[in-house]
Order: C-alpha cells, then sequence, then structure tokens
C-alpha cells in the first residue's frame, strides 16, 4: 500500500489555511493537507530526514523570514526536491515577480481567488494532473490560472 498523497500549503495566513483546508473538503478523494507559516519551516519539514515529500507544494510568495522567490530557489536547486511540482499561489500580479518564478522553475502561477468556488476549481485543476507524466515547463501562455482574480 502506497502511503496517502498530501499537498503542502506554504502561507502566513491562517485564514489562507482554512480555506484551502474547506475547498479540499469538498473534492472527492482529495488529498490530506499539511501547512508551512513561512519560507523557514517549509524547507526544514522538505529536508528532514526521512521525510515523506508532498505530491504538489502551493507556494506564496510574501512570507516573513524566507520568501516564496527564495524557497523555490531551494527547491530547485536539490536534487531531493526538484522534482515536486511547486504552484505558486499568490497575490502579486506583478509580471515582474510572475515572470521571475517561470524563469525559476515554478510549474504554474495561480492568482489567489477572491470567490471560494473559484478556489475549489483551482485546486482541483491542480490535482486533475497527472504530474508523472507531464515533465518539462508549463507553456508561459498556460502558466498563469485565474488572471481576472
Amino acid at each position: 500500500m502506497k502511503p496517502e498523497r498530501y499537498i503542502l500549503l506554504v502561507d502566513d495566513d491562517p485564514d489562507e489555511h482554512l480555506l484551502f483546508q474547506d475547498a479540499l473538503k469538498e473534492l472527492k478523494d482529495a488529498p490530506r493537507l499539511a501547512y508551512a507559516r513561512d519560507g523557514q519551516q517549509l524547507m526544514q519539514q522538505l529536508e528532514a530526514d526521512g521525510a515523506e515529500l508532498p505530491a504538489i507544494i502551493f507556494l506564496d510568495l510574501n512570507m516573513p523570514r524566507m520568501n516564496g522567490f527564495e524557497c523555490l530557489q531551494e527547491i530547485r536547486k536539490s536534487t531531493k526536491l526538484n522534482h515536486i511540482p511547486v504552484v505558486i499561489f499568490s497575490t502579486t500580479s506583478q509580471s515582474q515577480a510572475i515572470d521571475k518564478v517561470y524563469e525559476q522553475g515554478a510549474n504554474y502561477y495561480i492568482r489567489k481567488p477572491n470567490t471560494f468556488a473559484m478556489l475549489k476549481e483551482v485546486i482541483e485543476r491542480m490535482l486533475e494532473i497527472d504530474w508523472s507524466t507531464n515533465p518539462g515547463k508549463t507553456p508561459k501562455e498556460n502558466f498563469v490560472l485565474n488572471k481576472n482574480g
């Protein structure tokens, strides 16, 4: 029996954790959800000996101690972690930030939705991807989801 898959949300806002958890509860066969409050906590969790690695990391950009840009850079440099899909989950709509995480190797960029239904929809889209057969870079024109917020 393979271990239960899980996804990891990295965000310093506890309300985001609750919303994400509620959205997952409404999805069929949703994976378990784990959290990290900031980039330092994320990297400690991922690099711990024997750590079970997540199926997907949803990563906020604006966090204390270690931001999402720094985390993404560390994850992509690590041979242990660089295969994990990283979906940026942020309120930022600045094209420079989006271009930077695209270049750093993020798989998708989700602008945090302003409705619960939209949040469920974008999470479900990410969970439906077969990441094992979807290696490589997402085409730039498909990289940003929920452009209109």
